[in-house]
């Protein structure tokens, strides 16, 4: 079976149930596994490349972009031609994330490769996130494979949970855009729960949405997480200190008590793929590091 990846997260589910030599292209922000980077992209970001932007300029260029043309990535048509893959894996809940669906469709109506499955997969709670992984693996007849995969993963999720119930509740904020500042939805909410938190200015299974910062300040957060789209650890950190600097953020209990983390967003947080559960873990120690374990290096830092 040949499978064509318009998404980060569709390809570590691949590699996940063991798929990975089926895998045809994948987009230009496919990294995980190493493997990954070796196969040809299918899709790759329409935005300008080439210089730093600061968080406003992206902003204003994916606005832009999406109002001009609709559309922030560019398909290789010439490679879906030549390929016929069987299955196309993409989504329509985010148009920043990649292709959406109805868009591949078009385009392969125009190749001449109507065959073709396109699937979207678009969870919008942490366990639509982990019952996707089922769906995939039996569209891909993995169907064992990810019924196992996902039993590991709930198994350490209810771990989270249960020692969850035993420590005091604290306000989290996930700030997953800095300017202008977004609250983080969709499954980042649940995962608050998880962890013994109450969300601050989100809600579950709900898209991620623009706030102010006098609101953050107001809802006074006892822990804030940076979690930038798209952006790694060191990156989170850089910005961060920007973020820890403003004066709405600077007079919130979680910075006056040294409770503000960057965390490595794309890995663990962004990608709803089965490294969302290492993010859950990551998580729970910012919001409780003395009863969860401390995760590994790279994954988060306190500002």
């Amino acid at each position: 079976m040949k499978i064509a990846s318009l998404l980060p997260s569709a390809t570590e589910i691949v590699y996940a149930l063991g798929l990975g030599d089926d895998l045809i292209g994948v987009t230009d922000e496919c990294d995980f596994p190493a493997d990954a980077v070796t196969k040809p992209v299918i899709s790759r970001s329409a935005l300008p490349q080439g210089r730093i932007q600061t968080p406003r300029e992206i902003d204003e260029a994916v606005r832009a972009s999406v109002g001009q043309t609709g559309a922030l990535y560019v398909l290789d048509t010439d490679l879906l031609r030549r390929e016929q893959p069987d299955v196309i894996l993409t989504q329509d809940l985010c148009r920043v994330c990649a292709v959406p669906a109805g868009q591949v469709k078009e385009a392969l109506d125009r190749i001449g490769t109507p065959d073709a499955k396109v699937v979207s997969l678009d969870p919008n709670t942490f366990d639509e996130v982990l019952s996707q992984i089922e769906v995939v693996g039996k569209l891909l007849d993995r169907s064992e494979q990810a019924t196992a995969l996902t039993a590991s993963l709930r198994e350490r999720v209810a771990a989270v949970r249960e020692t969850a119930k035993r420590v005091p509740t604290v306000s989290v904020f996930a700030l997953e855009w800095s300017d202008p500042p977004f609250s983080a939805g969709h499954w980042v909410p649940d995962m608050i729960e998880f962890v013994g938190g109450t969300p601050v200015l989100a809600e579950k299974g709900q898209p991620s949405r623009e706030v102010a910062w006098h609101e953050v300040r107001a809802a006074a957060p006892e822990v804030i997480v940076f979690m930038p789209c798209g952006y790694y650890l060191e990156e989170a950190e850089e910005e961060g200190r920007a973020v820890l600097a403003h004066p709405e953020i600077a007079d919130t209990p979680a910075a006056r008590n040294g409770n503000v983390f960057a965390v490595d967003a794309t890995s663990f947080f962004s990608r709803p793929g089965p490294r969302i559960v290492d993010g859950l873990e990551i998580l729970a120690w910012a919001a409780h590091p003395e009863a969860y374990p401390e995760p590994a290096p790279g994954s988060i830092s306190r500002l």
